[in-house]
């Protein structure tokens, strides 16, 4: 029997990660998307840095590890976080929850096109019943009827972190999933600098000028991504993939519920009815295999 604690911090991760759509979405009142981004991913990046230079278990890459690092920190770092809080601008904590819980589905089918995986009738059902909970949450879930910006921004953002994790699998077969999250979030975060002076230039940066904003997002870094993400690949050393997987359910429902009482976001039955069907497709095409969960690196809230 797996100790206690684990599963109480697998919990602990549900319950952040649900958070930090709201966080996220709070803190886009005072912070322009793109700064808000490169700003988490650097406070992270010196989470991470500061915890391998206390241990002294990174080990170098070769040449061919650099590459896919790098296709890693492109797709599930820059574009994922760009187009993530550029379209949570545009949309809610909820939606982007439930959009970004599509990611496992979207995974399984890009590895099949692209590592010709193999894909039953059974991943291709719970594929279809999680599209068309997203096609309800897209149309009947946003702020106005009709399909908004903020989640096809939000959707660009699922598929970048989808595609993050077919390079990741190739990685973690000769790297520790430690290394990959640190190899890649810091390269995401170089490349993210580009695009924040980008955003300078055009005159859209801006900042937050109250300290408690400022202590919120350095809180979300480090304890909603970093901590939690140690916890979650100690959850899937301990108890296995397909069960640290179920976990992965929770934060779109906590999301939905926080943001209900902390940003006065609606609760939209177009929502709650998208949710149960993507969650319901992810369980569907998750049934009889055991995959490989997303790991840390791959979830950027």
């Amino acid at each position: 029997m797996p100790d206690r604690s684990v599963y109480l911090k697998l919990w602990a991760v549900s319950f952040l990660w649900g958070c930090n759509y709201v966080a996220s979405a709070y803190m886009l009142r005072d912070f322009s998307p793109i700064f808000l981004s490169f700003a988490r991913l650097v406070v992270m990046s010196l989470f991470l840095l500061s915890i391998a230079a206390v241990n002294r278990s990174m080990r170098w890459p070769n040449k061919r590890e650099w590459g896919l690092l790098l296709l890693a920190g492109i797709s599930g770092t820059l574009i994922n976080q760009l187009f993530y809080f550029t379209g949570l601008q545009h949309s809610t904590a909820g939606n982007a929850a439930l959009i970004i819980a599509l990611s496992p589905i979207a995974t399984t089918l890009l590895s099949r096109i692209f590592l010709k995986e193999e894909i039953t009738v059974t991943k291709l059902s719970g594929a279809l019943v999680a599209l068309i909970g997203v096609i309800c949450i897209v149309l009947f879930g946003g702020k106005e009827l009709g399909i908004s910006k903020g989640d096809i921004y939000l959707l660009l953002a699922m598929l970048g972190m989808s595609v993050s994790l077919l390079f990741i699998r190739k990685l973690t077969v000769a790297m520790t999933s430690y290394e990959v999250t640190i190899y890649a979030t810091v390269i995401g975060t170089i490349l993210m600098a580009p695009a924040v002076a980008y955003e300078g230039i055009d005159g859209h940066l801006h900042a937050s000028h109250h300290l408690m904003t400022w202590l919120l997002l350095i809180t979300v870094a480090i304890i909603g991504q970093g901590v939690t993400g140690f916890w979650w690949n100690k959850g899937i050393s301990v108890v296995g993939a397909s069960v640290s997987a179920m976990f992965m359910n929770i934060p779109p429902f906590i999301a939905i519920i926080v943001s209900y009482f902390v940003l006065g976001d609606s609760i939209k039955p177009a929502q709650i009815a998208g949710g149960v069907l993507i969650l319901a497709g992810v369980a569907l095409s998750n049934m009889k295999r055991k995959a490989i969960a997303p790991s840390a690196a791959s979830v950027d809230v």
